[in-house]
């Protein structure tokens, strides 16, 4: 049985709000939240974060 993704309930926080607001800038509450969620679990292999883990090291590497 596979674990579940650590940050799940962020990713599905966002979905929510996203689809109730259909505005980014209204979700950035819990767009953080999944950012800080994918920060704490950076040595696991979260589906849920490969973006914002992409996201991060584009950042990274354009400083």
């Amino acid at each position: 049985m596979s674990q579940k993704d650590p940050c799940q309930k962020q990713a599905c926080e966002i979905q929510k709000c996203l689809q109730a607001k259909y505005i980014e800038c209204k979700c950035e509450d819990v767009i953080r939240a999944m950012r800080k969620c994918c920060e704490v679990h950076t040595t696991q292999r979260s589906v849920c974060c490969s973006g914002f883990v992409k996201e991060q090291e584009e950042t990274i590497m354009n400083m």
